[in-house]
């Protein structure tokens, strides 16, 4: 896992990058967080989304529920970055667009959009 923290508008944002799946379940996402918080002292994570395990985009699998649960518990945001276009799932689509439109959770094509969706953020 690569992680590097960025500062925009005055905020502080961990990036997570790197070629092996970080997220591939609830506990490794809960990791996750809790690593971010500790070591970047933020809650604001962005995430590529080449490190979450392809079932996380499949809904009707629970995980991506399940996972975003425990950011929204231990009050972190997240922003997945990436190529979401080979998802033809219209729920997974109307996922992304409702989450889109809230606080805590986006889901974007690029790193910089991900910085700046997380930096721009009401608490």
């Amino acid at each position: 896992m690569n992680r590097k923290n960025v500062m925009q508008n005055g905020k502080k944002i961990a990036v997570i990058t790197g070629d092996k799946k970080i997220i591939n379940d609830v506990q490794s996402a809960l990791d996750l967080i809790m690593t971010v918080k500790f070591e970047s002292e933020t809650n604001l994570i962005a995430v590529d989304k080449n490190v979450i395990i392809e079932d996380f985009f499949v809904l009707s699998k629970g995980l991506a529920g399940e996972v975003l649960q425990k950011f929204i518990n231990y009050q972190a945001k997240i922003a997945i970055f990436g190529d979401f276009s080979k998802y033809t799932s219209k729920p997974l689509k109307d996922f992304i667009y409702e989450s889109n439109n809230g606080k805590d959770i986006f889901f974007t094509a690029t790193e910089a959009e991900a910085i700046e969706k997380l930096s721009t953020a009401h608490e």
